[in-house]
């Protein structure tokens, strides 16, 4: 199915952007205290993230952590290391701590039915962060990016970079998908498919390996699970090995996601593709460390920038209202149908960032030091 009537314009949070870096919480962190005097009004917040091994999630927990103890909250922060038993298990201990509010970046969106169950009888509310918690009624609000813009914004680059609505081509394409369990992955693919599968059924893109989608539907089918770089990086080893032989190259690889791009950089360069006119465009998504300084070495052509501080304030902001007992706001009411309900949703707009942006969109933002890119 196409995701295009999916697409929103979402307005940018009026909470301030947190300037300056984020240091990581650790895997197990309970009841921090906020403002003297303030905590006890506040109440306990429970903040589940799904692993320390990506850059973000490390950021986003210790964000998190940051705005609702300066709001006079107290947080218990896990860390899941991608292992739904163990989410599970931490969201327990949450619920018997009796939180005002939960905060879920879920690692399979479709395995917390009975855990936010016990929420739903205990009166705590939920917030679904950044992934969408699927097969369940007990979630209240959802909290995330245009992820389908997101996708977008992928196959546009694509589309511009190597002329192709100017009649440019064939230009030989390998796609990728996120995690299959993952609800975000199918929109990302989708919003990326949408723009690219016209230039498909042209043959202006072709696809050596076989490895191209029927439909948005097929999205598992090219999906790397846990968006592992290792995976990525095998998968790619195996299509070059096999379909780019007898001086064969890829010249464009549709990535989702930076951990997924990091892997088949790997790959390229373990595969003798050199830096310029013969190394593909990689697309990504996050502005992860490592990849934005491959952006500036020439091995990744952009990635999609989510400034996760914008997500944290506009969930800082949700969990007071919820707190307070106010509307809690709100822009989107149809997209993000969870099989259970349509979750009310606050979509955020990501942006595309290439190395030329670089200094002023990551840098004059305050998201990274230039030294940290060694500018």
């Amino acid at each position: 199915m196409s995701f295009k009537k999916a697409k929103l314009i979402a307005a940018v949070a009026g909470a301030a952007l947190l300037v300056g870096g984020l240091a990581a919480c650790s895997s197990t962190k309970t009841a921090t205290p906020g403002a003297t005097g303030a905590a006890a009004a506040g109440g306990l917040i429970g903040i589940a993230m799904p692993t320390k091994s990506l850059q973000r999630w490390n950021n986003d927990g210790a964000h998190l952590d940051e705005l609702l103890k300066a709001a006079g909250y107290t947080t218990s922060v896990q860390y899941a290391d991608n292992k739904v038993d163990q989410q599970i298990t931490q969201i327990q201990n949450m619920i018997n701590q009796n939180p005002k509010v939960l905060i879920i970046a879920s690692i399979d969106g479709t395995a917390l039915g009975p855990v936010l169950a016990q929420a739903k009888q205990k009166k705590i509310s939920v917030i679904a962060y950044d992934r969408l918690i699927n097969g369940t009624s007990d979630v209240g609000y959802y909290a995330t990016f245009d992820n389908y813009k997101v996708g977008q914004l992928q196959g546009q680059y694509i589309v511009d970079t190597l002329g192709l609505s100017a009649g440019k081509g064939p230009f030989n394409l390998e796609p990728f998908a996120g995690s299959p369990d993952d609800n975000n992955a199918k929109f990302f693919f989708a919003g990326a498919w949408d723009v690219l599968k016209p230039y498909l059924d042209s043959g202006k893109l072709v696809v050596p390996s076989g490895k191209a989608p029927a439909s948005d539907a097929q999205w598992t089918s090219v999906g790397i699970q846990g968006w592992a770089t290792a995976t990525a990086q095998s998968e790619m080893d195996n299509r070059l090995n096999s379909f780019y032989t007898g001086g064969k190259k890829v010249n464009v690889v549709l990535s989702p996601n930076d951990s997924l791009a990091l892997g088949i950089e790997q790959s390229l360069d373990s595969h003798a593709y050199k830096v310029g006119s013969a190394w593909p465009l990689v697309t990504g998504q996050d502005a992860d460390q490592a990849n934005v300084k491959n952006m500036l070495a020439g091995k990744q052509a952009m990635t999609v920038w989510k400034d996760t501080r914008t997500l944290g304030d506009q969930v800082a902001k949700m969990v007071g209202e919820i707190v307070k007992g106010q509307t809690v706001t709100v822009n989107d009411t149809k997209t993000y149908d969870n099989g259970k309900k349509v979750v009310p949703s606050y979509l955020l707009p990501p942006q595309v960032v290439t190395k030329d942006t670089v200094k002023s969109a990551l840098v004059d933002s305050g998201f990274y030091k230039a030294a940290d890119l060694g500018l």
